[in-house]
C-alpha cells in the first residue's frame, strides 16, 4: 500500500479545488438569475413604454381632432400643454406656448376674467361659461370657455384646464337654428292658415246656403209690401184730392186695399224674422271669426251643434241623415267661436269620411254627468257610418299634419287644431271605432256653472 505524500507548499486553513470549483458555480448561478430577471424587467420596460407611447398617440390624435381650444395651465397661469386648435387660435407652435403666460395672449377686457378662473384654482373650485377673447394672429377670437380644476396624485390643485368654443361657430349655430325655427312657423303658419281658408270655404258655402231661406223670404215680403204701399198711397192721393164717396169706394175695392191692410202685418213680421235670422247668423260668425282667446262666455252647446251641422252638412250633402240625440240646452262656458270651428271639423271629417258609403248617417248624442273633483261634464259623440279608423292609425288621428286624404284635399291639420282647442278650454278629444261600424269622435268639455247676477259663469257644480 502506497501512502501519498503531502503536498509541501500546501497552507493550512485554505479551501480545497473542491470548495473554489462550487463558489463560483453559485456565483454563476447567481448571475444567471440577476440576467433572467434583467431581460424580463427589460421586455416589461419595453412592453409598458409600447402602451404608453400608444396612449401618447391616442391622446395626441383626439387633441388633435378637437375643434375646440384646449389649454391646460399651471396655478399661476402659464401654459403647460395646448391643443392644435389652440396654437392655431393663438397663431404660436406649442413649443413657444409652454411656459408662458396665458395672460399674455389675452385682450386686456379678459384679464379680469382670467384672473377670477386662476383664484378659483387656487381654492379648488371650477369655473364655467366664462367669454374669453384670443389674441389670434388675424385679430380677436372670443370663445366661451368651460373650466376645470386639474389635481396631482396626491389631490393638490396644481392648475386649470380650459375648454373653449369659439363664439362664432356657436352664434353661427345659434343663426342657423333661429334661421330654421322661424321657416318652420312660417311654414307652420301658412298650413294653418290654408286649413282655416278650407274650413272658411266651407262655412262660407253653408252660411251661404243657410242665408239663403231668410233673404228670400225678406226679399219677397218687401216687394208683397211695396206693391200695398203703392197701392195705399194711390188710394191716399184720391181721399186727399177729395174724391166722391162713391169713387172712393170703387177705388178701394180695385186696388184691394182691405186685404193690404189685412196682410201688412204678417208681411212685416215675416220681414222681422227674416231679419232676425240674418242678424242671429252674423253674430255667430262674428263669435265663429274671434281670435280672443281670453273671452270666455256662457253659451248653449246644443244650438252650436246644430249651426254646426246645418252649415256644413246642408250645403255638401242635402240628403245625409243626421240623428240629433241633444238635450235642449247644454250650457258651456268657454270661447264659442273656437268650440265651433271644433264642431264644424269634427262634421266635415264625418262627411269626408262617409264619402262612398252605401249608408250616410250622422248622430250626435250629448249627455251630462259628473267629472273630476266633483265638476260636472258634458260628453258629445260625433259617430259617421264610413268604414272606420285602421286600427294602426288610431294613435296619429290627432298627429299634426296626418292625413290619409288625397294630396290637395286637406293638410293634416283640422283634428290636430282641434284637440288644441278643446285642451285649451279644459276639456278633451278621443277618438275611436264604434261596435256598430264607422268612426266615433267624444267631445269632453265642463259645464257651466250657475250664472252669477253679472251674467258671467260661476264654474261648475256638482
Amino acid at each position: 500500500m502506497t501512502v501519498p505524500l503531502s503536498d509541501p507548499f500546501a497552507m493550512p486553513g485554505l479551501p480545497s479545488d473542491a470548495d473554489a470549483e462550487s463558489a463560483w458555480i453559485d456565483v454563476i448561478r447567481k448571475m444567471d438569475e440577476t440576467y433572467a430577471n434583467l431581460v424580463a424587467q427589460q421586455v416589461e420596460l419595453e412592453r409598458k413604454n409600447a402602451e404608453l407611447e400608444e396612449a401618447q398617440a391616442f391622446i395626441a390624435s383626439v387633441l388633435g381632432s378637437m375643434t375646440d381650444v384646449l389649454i391646460a395651465c399651471d396655478r399661476d397661469g402659464r401654459i403647460e400643454q395646448s391643443n392644435p386648435a389652440a396654437e392655431r387660435a393663438l397663431g404660436h407652435p406649442g413649443r413657444d406656448l409652454a411656459g408662458r403666460p396665458l395672460r399674455d395672449f389675452l385682450d386686456p377686457g379678459s384679464h379680469a376674467a382670467f384672473a377670477r378662473l386662476c383664484a378659483a384654482a387656487l381654492q379648488r373650485e371650477g369655473g364655467a361659461d366664462v367669454e374669453l377673447s384670443l389674441r389670434g394672429p388675424t385679430g380677436p377670437f372670443p370663445v366661451s370657455v368651460n373650466s376645470t380644476v386639474r389635481y396631482d396624485q396626491r389631490g393638490h390643485a396644481i392648475g386649470l384646464v380650459l375648454v373653449g368654443r369659439p363664439i362664432g361657430e356657436l352664434r353661427r349655430a345659434y343663426r342657423d337654428l333661429a334661421a330654421a325655427h322661424e321657416g318652420l312657423k312660417q311654414t307652420q303658419q301658412q298650413l294653418v292658415h290654408s286649413e282655416k281658408m278650407a274650413s272658411l270655404g266651407r262655412l262660407v258655402a253653408g252660411v251661404a246656403h243657410e242665408l239663403n231661406n231668410p233673404i228670400s223670404f225678406v226679399y219677397g215680403n218687401a216687394h208683397a209690401l211695396r206693391r200695398y204701399v203703392e197701392r195705399l198711397t194711390a188710394y191716399l192721393d184720391k181721399v186727399h184730392e177729395g174724391a166722391a164717396p162713391d169713387a172712393l169706394a170703387a177705388l178701394r175695392k180695385e186696388l184691394r186695399i182691405d186685404r193690404a191692410r189685412a196682410d201688412s202685418p204678417a208681411t212685416l213680421d215675416g220681414m222681422l224674422e227674416g231679419t232676425e235670422r240674418v242678424r242671429d247668423i252674423v253674430a255667430e260668425l262674428r263669435r265663429f271669426s274671434s281670435e280672443q282667446k281670453h273671452a270666455a262666455e256662457r253659451f248653449d252647446l246644443t244650438a252650436l251643434l246644430r249651426s254646426a251641422v246645418t252649415w256644413v252638412a246642408k250645403a255638401q250633402t242635402p240628403d245625409l241623415a243626421v240623428l240629433f240625440d241633444l238635450p235642449d240646452a247644454l250650457d258651456i262656458a268657454g270661447h264659442p267661436g273656437h268650440l265651433h270651428q271644433v264642431a264644424m271639423n269634427l262634421v266635415q271629417n264625418a262627411i269626408d269620411a262617409m264619402a262612398g258609403a252605401p249608408r250616410r248617417r250622422l248622430e250626435l248624442h250629448a249627455r251630462t254627468d259628473g267629472g273630476p273633483a266633483g265638476l260636472r261634464m258634458v260628453t258629445v259623440t260625433v259617430r259617421d257610418t264610413g268604414p272606420g279608423i285602421p286600427p294602426d292609425l288610431l294613435g296619429r288621428v290627432f298627429d299634426p299634419f296626418f292625413t290619409t286624404k288625397p294630396v290637395g284635399k286637406g293638410t293634416g291639420l283640422g283634428l290636430s287644431i282641434s284637440y288644441q282647442l278643446v285642451k285649451d278650454q279644459g276639456g278633451t278629444l278621443t277618438a275611436a271605432n264604434h261596435p256598430d261600424g264607422g268612426a266615433v269622435f267624444t267631445l269632453t268639455l265642463p259645464a257651466a256653472g250657475p250664472a252669477r247676477r253679472d251674467g258671467l259663469p260661476t264654474g261648475g257644480d256638482g
